[in-house]
């Protein structure tokens, strides 16, 4: 049995966080270079579910831990659709619509929507800052959005944010029941064949809508494909893994809440990379803070059972109440 090492642990959620948040500005870049959220996620999902395979065969107890049943396929589909698939297409059409930290900033109100669950669907016990975090998280995004003016955001863009913070939560119900039967490398092979599964699918009844060109252009001065290799290897599987053996080391709701460096990273990441679109006016600087604050305050006002975890490893979009779900 491993040793707990909290230390490591936040060591480990800080990586991927770190990984994540440039994922966002490189994803941004090849979305520009032509390539569209569809196919990047089909993409990023045949690659990672290709490397989750080879390890999944090399590390004990081989191919073994893949085996399924007919009443475990439901839960696996369900959970490769909603974190693998959906969340990052719909999180990939926001930042290719908004600045990479407002994008985020959307999806992160997954937590909220899990917390408002376990309240009304679950009837689980809930502390009472679960009602202020909401609030606050409410009043950010209306900052972030600058209602006062009408909505200055991109429309579709805020659409496919708030998509992917209730499919994001969805993933986060199911992943917690997901991992409580399989260990993470599997589940995450499952979850990504699933997701390439339903892209393949998807872009054969869109009749392969967009062509395959742009990936030997270029994109920041560095070539697409390469962008796109990080976005598999770098952006996926490692801070996948990364947020997996961090869960060892610290309870789930602490991987949330040292994971939520990632939308601060990834606004940062962007600025710097991509320019005066990604910057955040004051307004909208403060109400980023507010809403993870709120989040802070919902990841920790649910009164779980001991040794239960609220929130499983995530996938691309957020290590907190995401854990880690979909860039």
């Amino acid at each position: 049995m491993t040793t707990p090492r909290p230390a490591l642990g936040v060591a480990m959620v800080l990586g991927s966080g770190a990984l994540f948040a440039v994922n966002g500005t490189v994803s941004k870049l090849v979305l520009r270079a032509g390539l569209n959220a569809q196919q990047l996620t089909l993409l990023r999902a045949l690659g990672a579910v290709a490397i989750l395979l080879l390890l999944s065969v090399a590390l004990r107890p081989g191919a073994r831990r893949l085996r399924v049943t007919a009443r475990q396929l439901p839960l696996l589909i369900g959970y490769g659709l909603t974190g693998f698939f959906l969340v990052p297409m719909l999180y990939f059409v926001a930042i290719s619509r908004l600045p990479v930290g407002i994008g985020l900033l959307f999806e992160y109100s997954a937590p909220l929507l899990v917390a408002l669950w376990a309240r009304f669907g679950q009837r689980h016990r809930v502390r009472p800052r679960l009602w202020v975090g909401l609030a606050l998280s409410l009043v950010g995004l209306g900052c972030v959005a600058e209602v006062w003016g009408g909505l200055r955001l991109d429309g579709l863009g805020v659409l496919a944010g708030v998509g992917a913070a209730v499919f994001l939560a969805g993933y986060y119900v199911l992943g917690a029941r997901g991992v409580q039967g399989r260990d993470t490398l599997s589940l995450c092979t499952w979850a990504f064949g699933g997701s390439a599964v339903a892209g393949l699918l998807t872009r054969a009844v869109t009749a392969g809508t967009g062509g395959w060109e742009p990936l030997t252009g270029r994109a920041g001065g560095v070539p697409v494909a390469l962008l796109c290799a990080y976005v598999v290897v770098l952006g996926s599987v490692v801070p996948y893994l990364l947020v997996a053996g961090a869960m060892r080391h610290l309870p789930a709701t602490s991987v949330g809440i040292v994971g939520m460096v990632e939308p601060v990273l990834a606004a940062a990441v962007a600025w710097v990379v991509i320019g005066a679109g990604e910057a955040l006016n004051a307004a909208q600087l403060g109400g980023g803070a507010l809403v993870l604050l709120g989040v802070v305050l919902a990841e920790t006002a649910r009164a779980a059972p001991p040794g239960r975890q609220t929130v499983p490893p995530a996938p691309d979009a957020v290590v907190t109440g995401a854990a880690a779900a979909g860039r």
